[in-house]
């Protein structure tokens, strides 16, 4: 869809037209066809309407830099308008995670309640807790910001020769992957879940991963502490991207928030718990406005 001031926002739906709508917000790198495939399945059996949001630079959507998290908000916004839809739950995977919070920030009427995956907490402020490959990558913001455009497109041109062995190829990156992420990919409708939404999301370059990490190096925009929403975290033990460290301060902050460890698991391990997590975020809805 294009938005008021002429960017375009690509998304993808699952499940049920006139169900509960549920946004996926991708990780990073990801796109909007970046969900676990028993999830799609999940979204007819659970009467859910399920939209894969792309984030700026990525697949269909234009590139574009926010100043703040908070920002993502707004267009959020405007794309429920479009699709007609007065309330959501969200879910974030790793680089999503952010985004979700960001909603439930700026929305705590119609979000209703958010689930996040392996989620990136701040890296600046007194609400940042320690390490992590983001706050790494916090001291390079100046060499990111000035090579973000042409690695952006070299990156996707670079995975779009790659299709013909993508498969291969793809087998190869992912031995140097943690053990429990090797599990998640050595699922064969899991492996081609994530060479679909990688091919389809890079058709244009790959910039939304440059963008993520500019932004989360950055004040988000808003509090953790006043979120009213409620969110639910799930965090892998052996995560050596998102420290579990983060999803505790995280929790600790959020006023309604509850953590689950997953034990050795890794960064992508709750992808395999798609039910658990979309039963749990569906409780949260209130009552009331089930109708």
């Amino acid at each position: 869809m294009t938005l008021p001031d002429g960017r375009f926002i690509g998304f993808a739906e699952f499940g049920e037209p006139q169900g509960r709508a549920v946004l996926w917000f991708h990780g990073t790198p990801g796109a909007r066809r970046q969900l676990p495939p028993q999830l799609r399945h999940l979204a007819h059996d659970r009467n859910v309407r399920l939209i894969g949001l792309e984030r700026p630079g990525a697949g269909d959507s234009t590139p574009h830099v926010y100043d703040r998290v908070l920002d993502w908000a707004d267009d959020v916004a405007v794309v429920v308008d479009h699709l007609g839809v007065d309330e959501y739950a969200a879910i974030g995977l790793s680089g999503g995670g952010p985004y979700v919070l960001a909603c439930a920030a700026a929305h705590p009427d119609r979000m209703m309640a958010g689930a996040i995956l392996g989620g990136v907490a701040p890296t600046t402020g007194p609400e940042a807790p320690e390490g992590g490959m983001i706050r790494l990558a916090q001291r390079f913001q100046g060499p990111i910001r000035l090579v973000r455009a042409p690695v952006g497109r070299v990156v996707g041109a670079t995975i779009q020769a790659l299709r013909p062995v993508a498969s291969a190829a793809f087998g190869l990156a992912t031995r140097v992957f943690p053990e429990g992420d090797r599990a998640v990919f050595a699922v064969p409708e899991m492996k081609t879940m994530f060479l679909d939404d990688i091919a389809h999301g890079s058709t244009r370059g790959l910039h939304a991963v440059f963008f993520d990490i500019l932004l989360f190096s950055k004040p988000w925009g808003f509090d953790l502490a006043d979120i009213t929403v409620p969110i639910r975290f799930w965090q892998g033990d052996s995560d050596p991207i998102v420290p579990e460290a983060h999803a505790h301060r995280m929790t600790e902050l959020v006023p309604d928030a509850a953590l689950e460890i997953r034990y050795d698991e890794s960064h992508l391990g709750s992808l395999m718990i798609a039910d658990e997590v979309l039963d749990i975020l569906l409780g949260l809805w209130p009552v009331a406005r089930v109708a």
